[in-house]
């Protein structure tokens, strides 16, 4: 199964939440607070996004953390990148021609190019798509792998 990390789902929840109130900022304690998410974790989230150049934090009595950039510039790729590091089905997906068995597999450059397609869709899909999903504007993800298979994704919210 595919699955991304908790922290990674923590701060989508938090950059939606941001990407929300515009040009505003929040500080830790209060998206612990919105969030329900221990500050410790979002702490450490906030460093990661921050870190990345996802987020921008500001000192003192009126600071805060806010986006880097508008949340439309901003994709899921760029969220998973910034708490979990490159996205790798196997290994030759990450770093192709690192891999011991590559020379005899015949089966890595398929799943580099299922490993491009998934990069892609997450690449396509923006923060705001992300932030509007939670008000039941899901948008439609297409993964094309090749000529012959299109995944089509498109949930409706009850």
């Amino acid at each position: 199964m595919l699955r991304i990390s908790k922290l990674t789902d923590y701060a989508t929840v938090l950059l939606a939440h941001l990407a929300e109130d515009g040009a505003g900022q929040r500080t830790a304690v209060e998206l612990a607070e919105w969030s329900k998410i221990g500050l410790p974790t979002v702490s450490k989230v906030l460093k990661e996004l921050q870190r990345a150049g996802l987020v921008v934090s500001t000192r003192g009595a009126r600071g805060g953390y806010s986006l880097a950039r508008s949340a439309d510039t901003i994709s899921a790729a760029d969220i998973l990148d910034a708490v979990e590091g490159p996205i790798g089905l196997t290994e030759c997906s990450i770093h192709p021609g690192q891999c011991e068995l590559e020379s005899n597999c015949r089966v890595g450059r398929t799943w580099q190019r299922v490993n491009l397609a998934i990069h892609q869709a997450l690449a396509d899909l923006r923060l705001t798509d992300l932030a509007n999903a939670e008000a039941g504007a899901i948008p439609e993800l297409i993964i094309r792998i090749g000529p012959r298979l299109t995944i089509r994704s498109r949930t409706e919210s009850a």
